[in-house]
C-alpha cells in the first residue's frame, strides 16, 4: 500500500509538472497590458543558438521569440523596464532594441518538459523566460540587458525623469567623467542596486544612503571588489557578479563610475 500510494503521487506530480511549471510574461507599453504564457509563446519560437551566453557561460540552444515582436507599437524614443522575479530590474531604452548594428534581442522560452540547466548565480535558474542576444557585440550589449527569470516588461519614462534624485547637476559639463559614470551606473549597477532611496531593484543595497561605498573601501579595494567580489569578502551565497573583462566594463568605465559615486557622496538625499 505504501509503494501504491508512492507511485499515485509521483503520476500526480508528473501529470501537473507542465502546470505547475507554466509561465506568464506580463508586457504593458501603455495602451493595454497583455498576459503571454509559456505554451502559447513556445509555439511562436524558433531555434536560437547563442555563443558564450550570459548566464550560462557557455554555448546555449533555445527555443525563442524575438522580442519586438512582443512588443507591437513600440517606438525608438521610448524606454523600458525588464522586472525578474528575484528583483533584479533592466532599464533599456527602446532604441537599444531597434540598433543598426546587427546585435537582436530574442526572449528565450523555458520549455516545462525540458527545463534548462541550473546557474551558478541563481538556484532557481533562468526560466522561466530569459531575454538573450545573437551578435550582441555589434552593439556593445553589456550583461545587464540580458534579464534571466523575466516576470514582465513596461513601457516607462526614462530613468532621469522618475529618479531625479540620482542624476548629477545639470551644470556639470557635457564632458564630465561624473556624466560618463552616471550614462554607466544606470546600464549595470543601477540593475541591482538602489541609490538616495530611489530605483525599483529589490537586490541590493542603496549605494549611497547611509554611506557610499567610496566613504569606507579604498580605491583600489572598490576596484577589486567591483572586478571580483569574492577577492574582497569570499561569501558563497553572494549574488553580486563580477566585471572581470573589458567587454563588461572597462578601466575608463569604472573609474568613472567610482567618480560618480565618489560625487554622489557629496550629495546625500533623504526621503
Amino acid at each position: 500500500m505504501k509503494n501504491y500510494g508512492a507511485c499515485c503521487l509521483a503520476a500526480l506530480l508528473f501529470a501537473l509538472a507542465p502546470a505547475l511549471h507554466a509561465a506568464e510574461l506580463h508586457i504593458d507599453l501603455g495602451h493595454g497590458a497583455k498576459v503571454l504564457h509559456t505554451a502559447a509563446l513556445l509555439k511562436r519560437a524558433v531555434d536560437v543558438s547563442i555563443p558564450g551566453d550570459v548566464a550560462f557561460k557557455r554555448t546555449m540552444h533555445y527555443r525563442a521569440v524575438p522580442l519586438l515582436s512582443l512588443l507591437p507599437g513600440l517606438q525608438r524614443g521610448q524606454h523600458l523596464q525588464f522586472v525578474a522575479r528575484d528583483g533584479f530590474v533592466a532599464e533599456i531604452p527602446a532604441e537599444v532594441l531597434f540598433n543598426k548594428q546587427g546585435a537582436k534581442a530574442w526572449v528565450a522560452v523555458e520549455d516545462p518538459a525540458h527545463p534548462w540547466p541550473g546557474i551558478a548565480e541563481n538556484p532557481d535558474g533562468a526560466g522561466p523566460f530569459y531575454v538573450v542576444w545573437t551578435d550582441p557585440q555589434a552593439a556593445h550589449i553589456s550583461p545587464e540587458q540580458w534579464p534571466f527569470e523575466l516576470a514582465s516588461i513596461r513601457a516607462l519614462s526614462g530613468v532621469d525623469a522618475r529618479f531625479p534624485a540620482i542624476v548629477p547637476d545639470s551644470a556639470l559639463p557635457v564632458n564630465s567623467p561624473v556624466r560618463r559614470g552616471f550614462a554607466v551606473f544606470k546600464r549595470t549597477c543601477f540593475a541591482c542596486h538602489t541609490l538616495n532611496g530611489e530605483g525599483d531593484s529589490k537586490l541590493g543595497p542603496d549605494l549611497n544612503i547611509p554611506y557610499n561605498p567610496t566613504e569606507y573601501l579604498r580605491a583600489d579595494l572598490l576596484r577589486a571588489y567591483i572586478r571580483n567580489p569574492q577577492s574582497l569578502r569570499h561569501w558563497p551565497q553572494a549574488r553580486m557578479p563580477g566585471f572581470p573583462t573589458q567587454a563588461s566594463l572597462s578601466d575608463a568605465d569604472l573609474d568613472a563610475v567610482l567618480d560618480y559615486l565618489r560625487y554622489m557622496a557629496r550629495h546625500k538625499v533623504t526621503h
